[in-house]
């Protein structure tokens, strides 16, 4: 079996020396860099798939940036591990498409469990590279979404929650689910929040909650995503 790819992008020497020899130990195939724009180039230049672990004090660009710029180009997975714990840090790194976020310090034995936390979630969306329902496609490589060969513009939260829906469409999706899997149970996150995405996308497919094509709300239950009649 190959070894899972982990891109760990840290500017710290020593913590980079340490990350790279315990998860090499634990059999995953590591490539360590120890700036922003090198692990941007690496994960571009890569294949899809593996795990990426950022660090966000980096010295050339700051951490939050290059998530920005990950999710803008990749749908590799992103952990964040940090030594900022304040919560506007991890409530935003989580707006911003991170998968997970860890706090420094941490043993090498968390860090394998929340890289194995991760690649279970997000195991399913690395096995189609792009999903259609009816007029709309949503590639998964390309982080792009289009209606009807229409680009659509959208935060990276609504782009997971549209793939997310996507990836399950004809299937009502409750929203413990959707807060789970998407927001990852982040503190603040709510079934209002959820309201609130699922109005902008709705906008963004040229639909309302009481003209519905694509997004279909089920009362009591959640949403699904289908095909629109003909």
């Amino acid at each position: 079996m190959a070894w899972t790819r982990v891109t760990v992008i840290e500017d710290d020497a020593e913590i980079r020396e340490f990350l790279s020899a315990s998860l090499r130990k634990m059999k995953y195939d590591v490539h360590a860099v120890a700036r922003g724009t090198d692990g941007l180039s690496h994960a571009a230049a890569s294949a899809p798939g593996g795990v990426i672990i950022l660090d966000l004090g980096l010295p050339d660009i700051d951490g939050l940036d290059v998530l920005k710029m990950l999710r803008a180009t990749v749908n590799t997975p992103v952990l964040v591990a940090s030594a900022r714990d304040d919560e506007s840090h991890i409530v935003r790194a989580l707006d911003l498409g991170a998968d997970d976020y860890v706090v420094k310090p941490f043993s090498a034995e968390h860090l394998d469990a929340r890289i194995r936390a991760v690649l279970r979630r997000t195991g399913d969306r690395r096995q189609e590279s792009a999903y259609h329902v009816g007029g709309l496609t949503v590639d998964m490589e390309a982080h792009t979404a289009t209606l009807d060969g229409r680009d659509l513009e959208m935060r990276p939260k609504e782009f997971r929650l549209l793939a997310y829906l996507a990836r399950n469409a004809g299937r009502v999706v409750s929203k413990d689910e959707l807060l789970g899997e998407i927001w990852d149970d982040a503190f603040g996150a709510s079934e209002k929040t959820i309201d609130v995405h699922l109005s902008w996308l709705r906008r963004r497919l040229g639909e309302t909650a009481a003209e519905p094509r694509y997004l279909h709300s089920v009362r009591g239950v959640g949403v699904k995503i289908v095909e629109p009649a003909a």
